[in-house]
């Protein structure tokens, strides 16, 4: 495959490898971004691309800056994580384009597991349009309380998933429900599933339904 270019994204990101697995994006049915976690690797989460089976999907990952894509909470105010989450946000933007210029947007899945849920949901919002869907790990949108939710735009039924443990010690429940709410306000489908005492990670029904939506992409 070849290498894509992220250095036009300015920032601590911009021009960091991007990672892939799967099928070459020129010839891929559908396209899957993977958006890492704190202290994880592109290599790292490339590797749950295994567990979904797919033949004609292409796997892409980014990677972060000293493997953090910013450095404070996703849970204080946004200038506290600048530059580095427009950054983060102008990698993820560009890789989403590439891949919606290869295989159509509507094919295009972003996936990400804490840190890389909590961009993703954040660039999901602020870029709302109608994608092949959206995988949350453990994540929700930044800001603190009370952060004004006015995004444009229109999901148009992209189908979302959002799991992530009622005792989280990274992710308030209540950041999940917000996330839910304001996704299913722009027009997604939204899956949100809640796990009893589960801490931080990601299980077996999670991946299941992560399958099941790249899956359903994987047509020719």
């Amino acid at each position: 495959m070849t290498d894509i270019d992220t250095s036009d994204a300015g920032g601590p990101h911009a021009g960091q490898p991007v990672r892939h697995a799967g099928a070459d994006l020129a010839d891929a049915t559908a396209a899957v971004v993977m958006v890492h976690g704190r202290g994880a690797t592109a290599h790292s989460i490339l590797g749950m691309a295994g567990e979904f089976g797919t033949d004609g999907v292409a796997y892409l990952a980014p990677s972060a800056a000293r493997n953090t894509w910013y450095p404070h909470s996703f849970m204080q105010e946004t200038t506290a994580n600048q530059p580095h989450l427009d950054s983060a946000l102008a990698v993820l933007g560009r890789l989403v384009d590439v891949a919606g210029d290869a295989v159509g947007r509507e094919n295009v899945l972003v996936l990400g597991f804490s840190q890389g849920a909590c961009l993703g949901s954040e660039w999901l919002a602020r870029n709302a349009d109608r994608y092949g869907g959206f995988v949350g790990f453990s994540g929700g949108l930044h800001g603190p309380e009370g952060t004004p939710r006015d995004y444009d735009g229109d999901l148009d039924g992209t189908p979302v998933f959002l799991g992530c443990s009622d005792v989280d010690p990274h992710i308030p429940l209540e950041r999940v429900k917000e996330t839910t709410e304001v996704f299913t306000e722009l027009g997604a489908e939204v899956d949100e599933r809640i796990y009893e005492g589960m801490g931080h990670g990601v299980n077996e029904d999670e991946l299941a339904a992560a399958k099941a939506m790249v899956t359903s992409l994987d047509v020719e």
